[in-house]
């Protein structure tokens, strides 16, 4: 089987292109193939199949621990590289068929090799009622970004055991939920090492949250795309960052820039970069 590797603010993704639909990974071989030591090491894996629902072409995304997710704004972002260097689609716009409703990308290479810049309309973001539970003094409430999400503000995310925390809060949720912790930028744990495109990270408190994510089915990872736009919606909701204009949240691994929809039932638009880390040709014995 060949695929390839992709990143995205150090979010990745294994991508094998399977146009004609005859690939079916078994859980025991997404564990795998997603395992750090053994396996190549990933976050996912995503399965880039042909197009329907009247999208170019459609995902399937498992998590690392072999079980199914409808959506990754970062993954989609990963696909798109995948299947323009495969030739499936050709830039700048093309469209793709999600567990979570079809979704427009719109793709540009960078300036380096290897480097290239997506942005995804994410569709509309919905947001439950805040969360009457005790978070240790933080707001919180849930989103749903096509995926579910708890997003807790407060004046700091550095100091956060999210190897613990994850768990403990996502337990409650029948098929787990993504947790994101937020706050305003300065206050945390600060930016990665930027896009290979020359992005600066220099925005003020007002428009930019800092956010550490644990994600279900993959555990504390370096970014996340559908969190950061929960944690956009979110935070916006709250009155925590100007009401207008894009969002730059700073995962661990990097900048994800939100555009918000001003009415509600108005898509989110996610930008930011993604790297092409390999080409892939896996043994047949590590699937048998």
């Amino acid at each position: 089987m060949r695929a390839s590797k992709h990143e995205g603010t150090g979010n990745d993704f294994i991508v094998v292109l399977d146009p004609d639909d005859a690939l079916r990974l078994t859980v025991g071989q997404v564990r795998l193939l997603c395992d750090r030591r053994r396996g190549v090491g990933a976050d996912g894996i995503i399965r880039v199949g042909p197009g329907r629902q009247g999208a170019d072409l459609s995902m399937e995304l498992r998590n690392a621990d072999g079980g199914t997710a409808e959506m990754s704004g970062n993954g989609i972002r990963c696909l798109a590289q995948a299947a323009v260097d495969g030739g499936l689609v050709s830039p700048p716009r093309f469209t793709v068929a999600t567990a979570a409703g079809v979704r427009t990308v719109d793709f540009v290479a960078g300036e380096s090799p290897g480097w290239a810049r997506a942005s995804v309309d994410m569709g509309p973001v919905t947001l439950g009622p805040d969360q009457p539970q005790d978070f240790e003094n933080r707001k919180a409430r849930t989103a749903d970004v096509g995926n579910p999400h708890l997003v807790l503000f407060g004046p700091e995310v550095a100091t956060v055991d999210v190897a613990v925390l994850g768990p403990k809060l996502q337990s409650p949720f029948e098929d787990g939920i993504n947790v994101e912790w937020i706050c305003l930028a300065g206050d945390g744990v600060g930016d990665g090492n930027g896009d290979g495109n020359g992005d600066g990270n220099g925005n003020g408190a007002g428009r930019s949250l800092d956010l550490r994510v644990w994600e279900r089915g993959a555990g504390e990872t370096l970014a996340c795309g559908t969190g950061s736009v929960a944690a956009a919606a979110a935070a916006r909701s709250w009155g925590v960052v100007d009401p207008d204009g894009p969002v730059r949240v700073h995962n661990p691994g990097g900048t994800l820039e939100v555009t918000l929809g001003a009415r509600p039932g108005d898509p989110a638009f996610l930008a930011g970069p993604v790297r092409k880390v390999a080409d892939i040709d896996i043994h047949p014995g590590l699937l048998s």
